[in-house]
């Protein structure tokens, strides 16, 4: 008996406070309100008056306006206002119901059947969702009106900080990234840029731990930050710098897979670092045949002073070399091996043609349906002049 009167007690008292801070909430909001002190005056202002011309539309033409079309003011401010600034709208819808039930009759002797309990459910359910809307709002901290220009300026400054630079005469590169699922953020990304007076190429494939908009943050982050360092550090200096910028994030999933080229655009000779990374293939024209060139070393971000030993390679003309990321290669059920084979096999109808602007194909070819994200950087030599 005594633990029975405790439970009660302690839901009555959870009770009262859950009342006390909505209380709270709802006089701050009116006192903000009345100061204009608010940063949704207006927004607010048209939605409390729009609540009463609703109410008095579905008092007068109840055929043309139902109870329920309080639930668009309602829907609006959970997308522009603030959660404690949404309680005086609520209030004031719900003083809107119980006004229109009072003059049309309860339910069910009133012919218009003005607030039924589907009405009551409805109109609770949408309160209920806005509330939602607007404590993710809060959280976030981005107002509904800047959220999609947000995100746009975020792609595009990903899809810049992905620009390959120009290359002189007889070398071409190109890039493809494809997105888990058609959205507009990846994890895969790519920071290049020409170092050494012009003579050097360096680019970084990186591959961020999950994918599509949960790495996107990420991805954004450090490519910002491996740009800065591509170029500011000798080449070998590069993925230790990496590797202890990601140490410092202490993320939860704070691991990548990076390939680091460093090409010489004068005689061709490039070497090849990883952490952790697939390895790139190259076509050797005079022969025709694909090699695997395999670097050795960890994942970024998983152990301080880890090692990244590289691999040696020279791009003479007609040559192509093939880096890609492991959403290109891997799926279930299949081995990795198998997936690079595929891959060589649709680059070899590229091999008579040329490999200009067969990025985005290859993609296709070996990956469309993928539900990972994809990225694939070629970079070509041309053929000498007969």
């Amino acid at each position: 008996m005594t633990d029975g009167r405790a439970t009660a007690e302690g839901i009555v008292a959870r009770w009262r406070g859950a009342l006390h801070r909505a209380r709270t909430a709802l006089r701050k909001s009116a006192v903000d309100y009345f100061r204009g002190d608010a940063a949704e005056w207006l927004p607010l202002t048209t939605l409390l008056l729009t609540v009463p011309a609703l109410a008095w539309s579905t008092t007068v033409l109840p055929a043309w306006c139902p109870p329920t079309a309080l639930v668009f003011p309602m829907l609006l401010g959970g997308l522009l206002l603030r959660p404690a600034s949404l309680l005086l709208l609520y209030t004031a819808a719900a003083t809107a119901l119980v006004v229109e039930d009072a003059v049309l009759g309860p339910y069910p002797d009133a012919a218009a059947r003005a607030v039924t309990p589907g009405t009551v459910l409805v109109v609770s359910a949408v309160a209920f969702a806005g509330l939602l809307i607007a404590q993710f709002r809060s959280r976030v901290g981005v107002p509904w009106r800047r959220g999609g220009t947000m995100l746009f300026d975020l792609r595009e400054r990903i899809r810049v900080q992905s620009q390959l630079p120009d290359l002189p005469p007889g070398w071409h590169a190109q890039m493809a990234l494809r997105p888990a699922g058609g959205q507009s953020f990846s994890g895969d990304f790519v920071v290049a840029g020409r170092t050494g007076g012009g003579e050097i190429l360096e680019a970084v494939l990186t591959d961020v731990s999950g994918k599509g908009m949960d790495a996107g943050s990420r991805a954004l982050l450090l490519s910002g930050a491996f740009g800065g360092l591509l170029g500011s550090l000798p080449p070998h200096r590069f993925l230790p710098a990496a590797n202890g910028y990601l140490l410092r994030q202490d993320w939860d999933e704070g691991f990548a897979t990076s390939i680091h080229l460093v090409l010489d655009l004068d005689s061709g000779d490039y070497e090849l670092l990883s952490a952790g990374h697939l390895p790139a293939v190259q076509l050797h024209a005079g022969t025709g045949r694909w090699e695997e060139k395999a670097a050795e070393g960890l994942m970024l971000g998983v152990m301080d002073e880890a090692q990244f030993d590289g691999v040696k390679g020279t791009l003479r003309p007609g040559d192509v070399l093939l880096l890609f990321t492991d959403g290109l290669v891997e799926a279930p059920g299949r081995e990795l091996a198998e997936g690079i084979d595929r891959l060589i096999g649709a680059a070899d109808r590229f091999v008579a043609r040329g490999f200009h602007g067969a990025a985005w194909p290859l993609i296709d070819a070996v990956a469309k349906d993928v539900n990972d994200d994809r990225a694939l950087l070629i970079i070509s030599r041309d053929r000498l002049a007969s």
